[in-house]
Formats: structure tokens, sequence, C-alpha cells
């Protein structure tokens, strides 16, 4: 069991995932989740391997600046709207009402975490995200930060990642992030900019067949 001082001493290099998710998640008989500094890939040639990055913010310096011709605006007024904006967004998974109905169901979850931006003139949905906060270990985590292809290059992503890191100034003591590393969005790009550091990554193993 991982004990919270460990966690908080290095949350990214200790757990491939946030405190409270460590707590409430059982591996599978399948799978192994082993950091880079453990991994070899001959001795897991048996299994399917997904890389993840995991990174890490002090909540000291963030540089949020507000776009123009878009609106930002806080909490849940249509869930839909951000079942339709994830799977427009992506190409190989999608979400459901139902998934993101669970979230709403966690110990860490807060309304004012979901963002969505908003095309002024339009009203389109164009980006947006969902983070979620872990008042035991003062824990902000970014779960889904999105932008539809067509907006992508814009600063759109960045502004949903500094928001969120701005609403939880000086209430979170750190913020976490991480994905895929097989990635063609390269989302790792977007959270350095940010202000995110680290070098952790953690191997998702499946076992073959």
């Amino acid at each position: 069991m991982l004990l919270l001082h460990n966690y908080l001493n290095n949350p990214c290099g200790t757990s491939s995932i946030p405190y409270w998710k460590q707590k409430e998640t059982a591996v599978p008989n399948n799978m192994k989740i082993i950091h880079e500094k453990d991994y070899n890939c001959e001795a897991y040639k048996d299994y399917i391997d997904e890389p993840y990055f995991r990174l890490y913010h002090n909540m000291k310096k963030i540089q949020y600046e507000a776009l123009s011709g878009v609106d930002i605006v806080s909490g849940i007024s249509d869930i839909g709207e951000f079942v339709r904006l994830i799977n427009e967004s992506y190409n190989d998974l999608t979400v459901s009402k139902e998934q993101l109905e669970g979230y709403q169901r966690t110990s860490v979850f807060r309304s004012d975490l979901w963002i969505t931006l908003k095309d002024k003139n339009s009203g389109k949905i164009i980006a947006g995200g969902i983070a979620d906060y872990d008042r035991e270990c003062g824990e902000l985590i970014l779960e889904w930060i999105q932008v539809l292809p067509s907006y992508r290059g814009r600063g759109y992503g960045k502004s949903v990642v500094n928001c969120l890191l701005t609403k939880m100034k000086g209430t979170a003591k750190f913020a976490t992030v991480s994905g895929k590393i097989n990635n063609s969005t390269n989302p790792e790009i977007l959270y350095r900019k940010c202000g995110f550091t680290g070098n952790d990554i953690w191997h998702i193993l499946i076992k073959k067949g």
C-alpha cells in the first residue's frame, strides 16, 4: 500500500495514477505497471506495452491570458456537451454519458473544474477540460483536456490548462497530468508549455493473448 507521505514526496515517480485512484484501484492479473527505471523490454516481451508520461506542476508560476473571441464557461449544464466534445476530438477512443456521470460520483469531483470554451460568434464548444481535486493530498488532477481538430494550434488548449491551474492556485498544493506517449497530438508539449515538469514514464503492460 502506498503511504501518503511517500506519494507527496514524489507523486509522479511513486505512482502511475493519482493517490486517490491508487487507494481504490486493483491491478488486474493480466496487467503490470512498471516505471521506466525498472523496465526491460526483453523481460516483458510477452506483454503489449503502452507507455504514459506523468508530469508535475508546483502551482507557483501560472501564465493565464484570456483569449479574445471565446467565452470560458465553468460547470455542467449539459453533460452531453462534454461527451460530444471528447468524442469529436479523438480518433482512437470514445466516452459515454454514463462514464462521465461516474466521474461525478467520485470523492474528487468538483463541478467548477469542468470547463468549456465557446466561440462567441457561433456559440459552438471548441475546447474544454475536466479536472479533479483530491483534498486529502491537495492534488489537482487534469483528466480530460481537448480541442476540436479544426481549432488546434490557436492556443485554446493552453488556455484551458492555465484556466484550471489558475482556478486552483492557492488551494491545490500541486497538479499532475498524464497521457499516452504514442499520441499523434503530442499533448506532452502542451503541458510543458504550461509549466509542467518531470521525466517520469510508466509502462502499462497487458499480457498477450
